[in-house]
């Protein structure tokens, strides 16, 4: 077939990239690509750090599309961090939610090692003096502009559609859908910070502190990166005050080695959501698909989306979890 893909953010690419290597011949258009959600985000492939109470396809499709990252890092030619991830509280209120969590994970199966403030120290030595921890030693990540970077050689992008017809479009464009779908997205700002330390932490550290959620993510070379506020608004995403001293103020009480980072980069940008907080993988009308909606999911499921899509337009069934008319029947 011929394919237009609108959006060239991870999951955009990703699909594209999935029906070039099965034969279609694929365009994809964006005049900004790789400068969305994707340039904001820290790249945990989480599926235990964001299950959560009531959300079990989320981990459902989080837990199938973190098992393909290991082979499709490969691929691409991309380093994955494979630390690890360590779920933190500084006090004993923030001890609570991950007591809460690690109860919610033992629900789904997934075994968790509890630590107190003195064996989470010894494991990670860049903390504070904390309450406790956790151990999730399946939630990997990497760096999505990497990613990006590396699907960008593989797929052509232009600014401006091909003059042929398609026999599909693919509409992946995050937070900003183009009528009549529209109405099935909205973002959610998140505000991000980019620094560079002598003394990263060796794998990633979802915590909570003092109430306020943060996470700390190491990269190669010495970057971190610290997120990310989680805020519902209906004007263009920018990066605030209040919104970065929060981020700075959490990050160095968890992390004391951070007051002698260099900042490098403090970046705001609209996470998509739906309604139901899954995404919209599926057709909506006989040729136009979305690949859309991942809220805070979409590095983790861009190689599982890829795959749908590719299956869905060769004649495979839909997620009824993702089916985007789902939506629409509500």
């Amino acid at each position: 077939m011929r394919v237009h893909v609108l959006g060239a953010g991870i999951v955009g690419l990703a699909c594209a990239d999935e029906l070039r290597r099965r034969g279609h011949d694929v365009a994809v258009v964006d005049p900004a690509p790789g400068s969305g959600a994707t340039y904001a985000a820290a790249g945990m492939l989480s599926p235990a750090g964001e299950a959560w109470y009531g959300e079990p396809d989320v981990h459902r499709l989080g837990l199938r599309s973190a098992a393909m990252w290991p082979e499709y890092a490969d691929r691409l030619g991309v380093p994955l961090q494979r630390n690890g991830t360590l779920l933190v509280g500084l006090d004993p209120g923030d001890l609570q939610q991950v007591q809460r969590q690690a109860d919610l994970l033992a629900g789904l199966g997934v075994a968790v090692d509890l630590l107190d403030g003195r064996e989470a120290r010894r494991l990670e030595p860049t903390l504070a003096r904390v309450a406790g921890a956790a151990t999730l030693p399946d939630d990997h990540s990497v760096a999505p502009r990497a990613v990006v970077a590396a699907l960008m050689e593989r797929v052509p992008v232009t600014a401006a559609p091909p003059d042929e017809v398609p026999d599909l479009r693919l509409v992946a464009t995050g937070a900003c859908l183009p009528e009549p779908w529209r109405h099935l997205v909205h973002g959610v700002r998140g505000e991000i910070l980019r620094a560079r330390t002598d003394d990263p932490p060796t794998r990633v550290l979802r915590s909570w502190v003092r109430g306020e959620p943060v996470y700390v993510v190491p990269r190669p070379g010495g970057e971190v990166v610290v997120g990310a506020t989680v805020e519902e608004h209906d004007e263009p995403p920018v990066a605030t005050l209040g919104g970065v001293e929060r981020l700075l103020t959490a990050a160095r009480q968890l992390v004391p080695g951070l007051d002698r980072a260099e900042l490098l980069e403090v970046t705001a940008r609209d996470r998509p959501a739906t309604a139901d907080r899954l995404p919209l993988v599926g057709p909506v009308d006989e040729r136009t698909w979305l690949a859309a909606g991942h809220f805070r999911h979409g590095v983790l499921l861009a190689p599982l989306t890829a795959q749908l899509v590719a299956d869905g337009v060769e004649g495979g069934a839909v997620d009824p979890a993702l089916d985007p008319r789902r939506l629409e029947e509500t």
